[in-house]
């Protein structure tokens, strides 16, 4: 047996136990894997978790992407979000694609080893909640900049959920953010809206996020410590504050009390994703359902509790086409246009909008 041969066959076998894997486990991962001196990158078939090859090229290089070749690479990185890519002089290359196997090694293009199929020709099920939340805003998901998703969001709320005073005089209106995950979604509903955006909170960078403290005493301490109020900026104003999520409502209810109690004359809550229902069992620390405030109050009984003048969730639908319409356009461009391949190549998990989840729970 050749060298080259019992090297083909050690890899078949190595490929052929990721397969094993992946056949027991649908979802949630991406892997990188560290194998005879290759990286493996792989993603589940449902492509649930992000997943980015990065090339590495020299400091002021000046190639495109479509025109990398070996000979002006210096190699390949693998990230969840590409955003990491520029802090090591790389570029994103593409996305790993859900089901697949790639193989990165020196001094040679990525090679695509295996496609793992879906089980039932399900459509594919990535987060939507990364372009909600949890990615970077300079991150780019499926050929799109995470910043422009969050602020179309933003847009498509505008439209959905405009505050309209009673006499019709919006001069003493000004929209603003929750910092900093939503600034881009008050920017989008600002532009819809032509209301002003103002900044109305100053964030506290060295506190972390509060939601997923243990208890409810830290959660309430972690808000008290993380904003300020900038008041000269809106005493006297009606607010349109923009939020990206809701998860148990405590950090909204003090920031509403924070604002009145600093001079906003009235505080309208909007948020640039639709209510949060259901826990995430694909990795993500959402809480159980009894934790979510949304399963006891309605909109409207929310912004009551919470002091707001009133409160309105984006549409699951508009949130679905916001992601997506930029997508569906560039395949488009591609001669891709049936709604059935359009089912096998573009989708998103919401299940903890919808209690729809990728998979068939076992529980």
């Amino acid at each position: 047996m050749g060298l080259r041969q019992e090297e083909e066959e050690k890899e078949a076998s190595f490929v052929a136990r990721i397969l094993h894997l992946m056949s027991l486990t649908p979802l949630s991962y991406s892997l990188v894997i560290l194998y005879d001196e290759c990286i493996y990158a792989v993603r589940d078939p449902f492509g649930n978790r992000p997943l980015c090859i990065g090339a590495l090229v020299p400091p002021n290089s000046s190639h495109k992407m479509d025109k990398l070749s070996v000979s002006n690479v210096d190699g390949w990185v693998i990230s969840s979000e590409s955003c990491s890519f520029p802090s090591v002089c790389a570029q994103i290359f593409r996305d790993v694609m859900p089901g697949e196997i790639v193989k990165l090694e020196k001094y040679k293009m990525p090679k695509t080893l295996a496609m793992v199929p879906r089980p039932d020709d399900s459509p594919p099920a990535f987060c939507i909640f990364e372009y909600v939340y949890f990615a970077r805003p300079d991150s780019m998901f499926e050929g799109q900049i995470v910043y422009s998703v969050r602020q179309n969001c933003g847009r498509q709320l505008a439209i959905e959920a405009p505050v309209n005073p009673p006499n019709g005089d919006t001069s003493n209106l000004i929209v603003s953010a929750v910092p900093e995950s939503a600034i881009p979604a008050a920017l989008g509903y600002a532009l819809e809206s032509g209301i002003p955006y103002v900044e109305v909170l100053c964030r506290n960078r060295y506190v972390g996020r509060s939601f997923i403290q243990p208890s409810m005493r830290l959660r309430r301490l972690a808000v008290a410590k993380k904003f300020g109020p900038l008041a000269q900026n809106f005493i006297g104003k009606t607010i349109i504050l923009i939020e990206d999520s809701i998860v148990r409502g405590t950090t909204i209810g003090q920031l509403i009390r924070l604002l009145k109690d600093a001079g906003a004359k009235e505080v309208h809550i909007r948020i640039a994703s639709p209510a949060l229902l259901f826990p995430c069992y694909m990795g993500i620390n959402i809480p159980t359902k009894e934790e979510l405030i949304a399963n006891h109050l309605k909109a409207d009984q929310l912004a009551q509790q919470l002091g707001a003048a009133s409160l309105v969730y984006l549409s699951v639908e508009g949130l679905k086409k916001t992601v997506q319409k930029d997508i569906k356009d560039k395949l488009a461009k591609k001669g891709v246009t049936g709604e059935e391949q359009l089912r096998n190549q573009v989708g998103h998990c919401t299940a903890c909008l919808t209690g729809q989840y990728p998979v068939k729970l076992n529980f």
